[in-house]
């Protein structure tokens, strides 16, 4: 009999030596006449564990990890391919499902990742793929729409905005012509849960769009991808033409007579296309740059016309929603925030990968019960939730419940879910100028608050580090009077700070600008000994 073994192709196992492995298991089969097929599959996510190798057996797959090419001969000689369920190999981790950091999430969108070929339509529909598709399609468009309010579901991109209630204002905006748009486009810092779902199990988010399409009458969807995911734009490309193969995409989908079409669209690597209306101006061709609203894109989007513009996670959930019962994604989570959200723990973290919980576990549970503490070793000291824009979270706030009312109660937000984690030997003022840079880098200009002020904010925080340098290494003039006189600098400039940071929060455009000061605010209030 045929032995099965699963070695992910996703693009960070591939990073880590994936390909390699994979050639090397081959190799070593053929030399030992061995009958193996090779899966490639997506990761489970676990990437401090990759490349992991995962082999069926009779108890299910059994894991090991992280493999080099130089353990290969090593795992044959311990019978790792011999299809029992257990060895005694020192990367032996037992059964992949029992592996506590898997065992103990609750996967909606990533319920597929790594179990399955991401390529083979075969495999999704075997784990439930399609069938949301057909339920949907037994529904009229108000009725899909309904489901999706009934869910609770809110937009996984940052903003938490009630999916049903844009998708609602789409079909009631009357237009012949209407667009799903997907904003693949994931560019915040310590993020990947949007490639990893591209790249383990697109056919998830080509239905959810589908579905779209049927619940608000667009018959052309895009999936606007940052051209930073070369794995992710491949897999998706093979995808959607097996899709339109299969007829689950094209002019009768499902044979229901019904059109819907997909094609992928490459960002420009700019930051700030992240942003909806700026996205939208991109794939019209132009420069991105940030719209004023209203008009709303729900009502004047695309080429004018109205548009549903989601993330990827949250048209992802769409399937899942139809394919289990809006009661079913309803029952997850806590208060407002309904369902799960893949949490992605990056930074100087041990065990760095996707969590995926349903809302309302706590960030210290996250961090410790799974992340396991810092890389080095060291204590932790600061974390940054919602990418380059979220606050800086120190261990008091910790013990702060994942949902999106808790976070904005503490002047913070989970955004898309990134969590960067910052030892001791952080420098707060460094982290707080970053910010500032960060949006003098990737502003779209049009607004003077985020242009002008991000570069104001640099200048400040440059003075205030001057200072800072001269207390420490001693100065010429090191009288009284003159270290009175540098404080004195470093209070004016702090209060300069934070009048900067209130017009740019009240006067920018967008999130760009307006977010920006919430990491410089927290820095300077969580970690004032770093700025004196």
């Amino acid at each position: 009999m045929t032995l099965r073994v699963f070695v992910p192709t996703d693009a960070t196992a591939c990073a880590l030596g994936a390909d390699e492995v994979a050639a090397g298991i081959i190799a070593e089969a053929k030399s030992r006449a061995i009958d193996i097929e090779l899966v490639r599959n997506g990761s489970r996510g676990m990437f401090w564990l990759e490349p992991l190798l995962e082999v069926a057996g009779k108890g299910g797959r059994v894991a090991y990890g992280p493999v080099t090419v130089a353990d290969i001969p090593g795992l044959f000689d311990a019978g790792c391919f011999d299809g029992l369920s257990a060895s005694k190999h020192e990367l032996a981790l037992g059964l992949t499902e029992e592996i506590p950091y898997l065992k103990n999430q609750q996967r909606v969108n990533f319920a597929r990742a790594g179990i399955i070929d991401p390529l083979s339509l075969d495999d999704y529909k075997a784990h439930g793929g399609y069938e949301g598709l057909t339920k949907a399609l037994a529904l009229n468009p108000q009725g899909i729409v309904d489901t999706l309010k009934e869910s609770g579901l809110r937009g996984r991109g940052g903003a938490a905005f009630p999916a049903g209630i844009k998708w609602q204002t789409v079909l009631d905006t009357p237009n012949e012509q209407k667009y799903i748009v997907c904003n693949a486009d994931e560019g915040d810092s310590g993020t990947f849960a949007d490639r990893l779902l591209m790249e383990a199990d697109p056919y998830q988010l080509i239905e959810g769009m589908t579905i779209a399409g049927l619940g608000v009458g667009a018959t052309q969807g895009y999936i606007y991808l940052r051209s930073e995911y070369p794995k992710a734009h491949e897999v998706l490309k093979t995808a959607l033409a097996n899709a339109y193969e299969a007829g689950y995409l094209g002019s009768d989908i499902a044979g229901s007579g019904k059109r819907f079409d997909l094609e992928v669209r490459l960002g420009a690597g700019a930051y700030i296309c992240g942003e909806e209306t700026s996205l939208l101006d991109s794939l019209e061709g132009k420069r991105g740059l940030v719209r004023a609203k209203p008009p709303l894109p729900a009502i004047v989007g695309l080429f004018g016309k109205p548009t549903v513009i989601n993330n990827v996670l949250t048209l992802a959930s769409v399937s899942a929603i139809f394919e289990k019962g809006a009661g079913f994604y309803k029952a997850l989570g806590t208060g407002r925030s309904l369902g799960t959200l893949p949490m992605q723990l990056a930074g100087n973290i041990k065990r760095g990968g996707i969590v995926e919980l349903a809302f309302g576990s706590t960030l210290r549970e996250l961090m410790e019960d799974f992340g396991g503490g810092t890389a080095s070793g060291r204590p932790m000291k600061a974390v940054q939730v919602g990418g380059p824009l979220g606050a800086y979270l120190p261990e008091s706030q910790w013990d702060i419940a994942l949902d999106y009312e808790a976070f904005t109660a503490a002047k913070a937000m989970l955004g898309h879910g990134g969590v960067v984690v910052f030892d001791d030997s952080v420098d707060m003022l460094e982290q707080a100028r970053f910010a500032m840079e960060f949006c003098v880098v990737e502003s779209c200009g049009k607004c003077t608050p985020c242009r002008i002020g991000s570069t104001r904010g640099v200048e400040i925080i440059d003075k205030i580090r001057a200072d800072n340098l001269s207390d420490k290494q001693g100065n010429i003039d090191t009288d009284a009077h003159s270290d009175a006189e540098r404080g004195k600098q470093r209070d004016d400039n702090l209060i300069l700070l934070e009048d900067l940071c209130e017009t740019m929060e009240f006067g920018s455009l967008c999130a760009m600008g307006g977010l920006t000061p919430f990491p410089v605010r927290s820095a300077v209030k969580h970690f004032p000994e770093d700025f004196y």
